[in-house]
């Protein structure tokens, strides 16, 4: 679908979902059927009842946005970093899992402590940063304030887009050269930002740079093998490509594992704004090679192509996001093989990756690792993780009341 076919979607239409969102999601809402065993909807649903357990007893006290652990308790950033919507996100699943309001309190709180962040233009990461806290909010209680918000950060995020190369630049302020001509697999996970932007407006500007980046990201990073690097560099004065590079990934000829995560999300939701069949292709292509290179545990390794791997330290961040796009992909190229494989890596990371073992742990999920090339945060506990566990789960157990809060719908 075009992208002047697609604004028609309008504010007025968009409401809608926030008033039905605010007014049909039960206190406790009840089970969906479950596509997948029954002792995997058991696992799930043991192991969101122990997040719901563990944030109830971590989430009165947390005052800042959670960032990782050390020593298994979590380090703070007073705006959130990159990472300061999934604190909210997190609760917000915990309350549609639980019905517990207390929840539902403690995520507009945490919400609104990003407000300044609206405005700022130095980062690609607003889409993680508002969709899962400020649009879910909107989603959900039909406040205008949060809708503005979100489209404001809509806004920002578009001055980062560089017409020469067609694409948005990922690190650094505006005036500062340097990085100036770097993107990262992650921005693709941005732009369903840029989309909800354009249905609330009307304005085809957000989406016409969404699908333009998606493109360009698409043609760079997908290799024949379809493995992707972490970076790739142009110059940005013309826009002609250099080459890829990585900052999280062994090399940029390797395959940093919670990159091609965010690939196999980012394009199947850019596929489900668009109609465009290319994205769900190159969707598939980078969960094929995913599921090639996963280790028979289903649990990641930091990157595939690592030479220690697959013997190598583990993500569990990079399981959970790309259970959550399988499941997305699965429903829709109706192919089961992606629910089967997203259902898999869901239940080991249940099975193995959760703290329940431990009394100290702040955090639901271990076995994380944030930026191994940098030695910081090797098998630690990282806030996306535990966002992402929960949605995963709530797209098999509870995909209505998640429909409430996050948009599945398709063009």
């Amino acid at each position: 679908m075009s992208v002047s076919r697609r604004t028609l979607l309008t504010t007025a239409a968009g409401a809608a979902v926030a008033v039905s969102a605010s007014s049909t999601i039960p206190a406790a809402a009840s089970d969906q059927a479950v596509s997948g065993s029954a002792s995997q909807a058991e696992t799930f649903r043991a192991a969101a009842d122990y997040a719901v357990r563990k944030l109830r007893a971590v989430a009165p006290s947390v005052t800042a946005f959670p960032t990782g652990t050390k020593f298994e308790k979590w380090t703070y950033s007073q705006n959130g970093d990159w990472v300061g919507g999934f604190w909210p996100g997190t609760l917000w699943m915990a309350w549609l899992h639980s019905g517990d309001e207390q929840f539902r309190t403690l995520a507009l709180a945490s919400a609104e402590k990003l407000a300044p962040r609206q405005n700022d233009t130095s980062t690609h990461d607003l889409g993680f940063l508002f969709y899962p806290s400020w649009v879910t909010a909107w989603r959900i209680t039909g406040d205008e304030k949060w809708r503005a918000g979100a489209i404001q950060a809509a806004s920002s995020l578009i001055q980062r887009y560089n017409p020469k190369g067609h694409f948005i630049r990922a690190w650094g302020a505006l005036t500062d050269p340097k990085d100036a001509g770097r993107i990262i697999m992650d921005t693709i996970m941005n732009l369903d930002l840029l989309d909800f932007a354009t249905r609330q407006t009307g304005d085809g500007k957000y989406l016409d740079i969404a699908v333009e980046h998606a493109k360009t990201a698409q043609r760079v990073f997908l290799r024949p093998d379809g493995s992707t690097p972490h970076v790739f560099d142009f110059d940005p004065a013309t826009g002609a490509e250099i080459g890829p590079n990585t900052v999280q990934g062994y090399s940029p000829t390797s395959c940093w594992s919670r990159g091609q995560a965010w690939g196999v999300y980012g394009f199947t939701t850019i596929y489900r704004r668009t109609g465009d069949k290319q994205f769900l292709t190159t969707a598939q292509r980078l969960a094929d090679y995913a599921l090639g290179a996963l280790t028979p545990d289903h649990v990641p390794v930091w990157d595939y192509l690592a030479p220690q791997a697959p013997n190598d330290i583990k993500d569990a961040s990079a399981g959970v996001v790309t259970a959550c796009g399988l499941l997305d992909l699965a429903a829709a190229t109706k192919q089961p093989k992606y629910r089967d494989a997203g259902l898999k890596i869901l239940e080991a990371t249940a099975k193995t990756c959760l703290t329940t073992k431990s009394a100290r742990a702040d955090a639901v999920v271990a076995r994380c690792t944030r930026n191994r090339p940098s030695e910081d945060g090797i098998e630690i506990s990282l806030p996306y993780a535990d966002y992402y566990l929960l949605e995963g789960i709530l797209r098999v157990l509870k995909p209505r009341e998640l429909s409430q809060a996050i948009d599945l719908s398709s063009v």
